[in-house]
């Protein structure tokens, strides 16, 4: 009886209910489709993911966890689809990095999202952005309002990249400390100077 337990137990644990090659196949066609849908809906990166991106991205990863494994849930069938994700991932960043212009194809050019100190409005509706999110990125970088702004560039990764029309205010007085350290230094030398 006891036998018969533990020959079931694994045969449920590790047998596969489906082929070897489908569960190879099953992630690596989610896997690259869904890199296709998140490339045609938005550069958001996980930092700025509002609160409806991230149920959506919750229920996707729900929604076709049942497409990779298939009608199985054993683990060997866990294992054979972890493997084939990574791997299919590891191939295709090693060929990505090889062919540039692919590259720049899957994940697009930045787009300028304030020019000159002028919001543009059409980019910003292009990357699904409102005027009143933009703040947040540069008080990240250290501006305070967006009147300080001169250049706000999205990456295709979703960063911000922002030129002010002066440095930030961090920048400034770390500016400011390293005049002040050399005069000091200056001083010391000329008083060492002195002395000898």
């Amino acid at each position: 009886m006891e036998t018969f337990w533990l020959n079931s137990m694994a045969s449920g644990m590790f047998g596969l209910q489906l082929p070897v090659l489908e569960k190879i196949a099953r992630p690596i066609l989610v896997d690259a489709v869904m890199v296709l849908f998140l490339r045609l809906f938005g550069k958001l990166e996980p930092a700025q993911l509002n609160p409806f991106d991230l149920v959506v991205l919750l229920c996707l990863s729900n929604t076709v966890q049942n497409v990779i494994i298939g009608n199985g849930n054993s683990v060997t069938g866990g294992w054979i689809g972890a493997f084939s994700l990574m791997a299919f991932n590891y191939l295709v960043v090693r060929f990505v990095f090889r062919h540039r212009r692919l590259d720049q194809i899957l994940e697009g050019t930045p787009a300028a999202l304030i020019e000159n100190g002028r919001l543009r409005q059409n980019a910003l509706a292009k990357e699904l952005l409102t005027a009143p999110e933009l703040p947040a990125a540069a008080h990240r970088q250290g501006f305070e309002k967006l009147s300080e702004v001169k250049r706000c560039v999205i990456e295709p990764g979703g960063r911000f990249l922002i030129e002010g029309n002066e440095p930030p205010a961090g920048e400034r007085q770390r500016a400011g400390l390293l005049a002040r350290f050399d005069k000091l230094s200056l001083e010391i030398a000329f008083l060492r100077g002195g002395a000898a």
